[in-house]
């Protein structure tokens, strides 16, 4: 059965609509988590040795201080990046198989994911390397099963919180919490958590209790899914109590409004586009990088512009890069309709616009940091609206990618949205309003570089209907190809 299953896997790989983009991918995946596991093992081997050079710790006490952050970081990171394979077996519901198999197959492949394996290149090395520095073996041996089944038990519970928002924005509230507090030397958690995972050292048998916590929660997961294994309860929409928002002041949008509040509802009741907000609003704190001089590698006035172009289009380049995308569980039935494509990428225009209006309102706090810093959000904001806008709305006809809105995965990107024309179309983006800048900055100052840039911007603004009529005409061109597209749901 397990030999069947793999064999259903690789067809789906092989037979996809975008298999040589998927390919490619994979291999670039492949030398991308070869340079990390790299990366681990060369911190788990130096990880002793710069603890006891530089710090002038002992290494074990100190990593296990800090363990407590690793663990609640890698449980972060794997709500957002960690994919679930429990969510590729709802196509088995149909057909006369044992349930015990198909969950166990859905729950073990998460056994030998990626996000498990890495930390074994951290935690096994520094082992290795406690024993040659004369540490017992029994006592290393306790400990480096524990984390690794503690590792495990990340995995596991990643799966029962994968779709719970609440639990996903509480543990980073207590992860940023606990650590401003450990920061400020308010209140140290690291004192409680720190002789917890040094008793797994200290008494190598309490490597049970570890192992133990795995294979129960292994077991919850397991009974968990299985239970719910049912068309009418594994697949079942959740009901909520509807309510009614006509959103009237938009009306004087005129024939647009009526996209702009179809948007809007999507926004706020779909998990991936309340995702993307999020996002958006990270993206407003991307300039402390860059302002602040935290990083003296991004120290000058070309970073500036750069920093500038991100914090203030945010939500321009997380959500108009996915259009029509967004639409895309619907989007057949509304080429079925007597809609006009320019009223349609209006309304997602205006939506990006208003966004990135707001969004330079609330980066004014950057003035705190220089007049230079928020003059570059500001030009940068304006040659979103005159440019950028347009552009994203460009390389959106050629990224095909239906989107599940349920979900949070692939909320970073789609591997459909890597082409040729996608990535083309980055240069214009990023690149020109830096090269604009640098003309000004060259020839005058950087006064004149900002006002350069801010013209570019409302030169694109001035040919705002110009522009749209050729995106209009790409997507009538590409709508064929788009409609077959969402029906590949490999």
């Amino acid at each position: 059965m397990i030999k069947h299953f793999i064999s259903l896997e690789w067809k789906a790989f092989t037979r996809s609509a975008s298999f040589k983009v998927n390919l490619i991918l994979k291999i670039l995946m492949a030398f991308g988590a070869l340079a990390i596991l790299l990366y681990m093992l060369l911190i788990g081997v130096g990880a002793y040795y710069i603890i006891d050079e530089y710090l002038k710790k002992e290494p074990l006490v100190f990593v296990n201080q800090i363990l407590i952050f690793y663990f609640l970081a890698d449980l972060s990171l794997r709500y957002f990046l960690q994919k679930m394979p429990i969510l590729n077996i709802k196509s088995f519901l149909y057909l006369p198989l044992k349930k015990d198999k198909i969950v166990g197959f859905g729950i073990n492949k998460t056994i030998i994911s990626f996000f498990n394996i890495v930390h074994a290149f951290f935690f096994i090395p520094f082992s290795i390397v406690m024993l040659l520095n004369g540490h017992d073996a029994l006592n290393v041996s306790g400990w480096v099963v524990a984390m690794l089944a503690l590792v495990y038990c990340n995995n596991f519970i990643n799966i029962f919180v994968n779709n719970k928002d609440v639990v996903f924005y509480a543990l980073v509230a207590v992860i940023v919490g606990f650590a401003a507090l450990t920061y400020y030397n308010i209140f140290d958690i690291t004192a409680f958590t720190g002789p917890i995972f040094q008793a797994f050292y200290d008494r190598p048998y309490l490597a049970i209790l570890a192992v133990g916590l795995m294979v129960l929660l292994y077991k919850m997961a397991f009974n968990y899914f299985r239970k719910n294994f049912y068309l009418d309860a594994g697949l079942a929409q959740k009901v909520a109590v509807g309510e009614t928002d006509n959103m009237a002041y938009l009306d004087r949008f005129g024939s647009v409004s009526t996209f702009l509040k179809n948007d809007i509802k999507l926004i706020k009741r779909n998990k991936r586009s309340k995702t993307t907000v999020l996002m958006s609003v990270l993206f407003i704190f991307y300039g402390l990088l860059f302002f602040s001089g935290a990083v003296k590698a991004y120290d000058g006035p070309f970073w500036r512009v750069f920093a500038g172009i991100f914090v203030s289009g945010g939500f321009l380049f997380s959500f108009g890069q996915f259009v029509p995308s967004w639409d895309s569980a619907y989007y057949p039935l509304m080429m079925s309709q007597n809609i006009r494509y320019k009223q349609y990428l209006e309304s997602k225009w205006y939506l990006m616009v208003i966004a990135t209006i707001i969004t330079t309102i609330i980066a004014s706090f950057y003035l705190y940091l220089g007049w230079q810093a928020y003059a570059a959000v500001v030009v940068g904001a304006i040659y979103n609206i005159g440019v950028n806008s347009h552009i994203v709305l460009w390389g959106g006809a050629y990224i095909k990618t239906p989107i599940d809105l349920s979900s949070n995965k692939k909320a970073f990107g789609d591997k459909k949205a890597f082409n040729v024309k996608t990535l083309l179309l980055t240069i214009p983006k990023i690149i020109l309003p830096v090269a604009i800048y640098a003309i000004g900055h060259f020839a005058s100052g950087e006064v004149l570089g900002f006002i350069l840039v801010a013209v570019s911007g409302l030169i694109g603004l001035l040919f705002k209907n110009k522009v749209f009529g050729i995106v209009e005409r790409i997507y009538k061109a590409e709508k064929y190809k788009t409609l077959a597209a969402y029906q590949q749901k490999n």
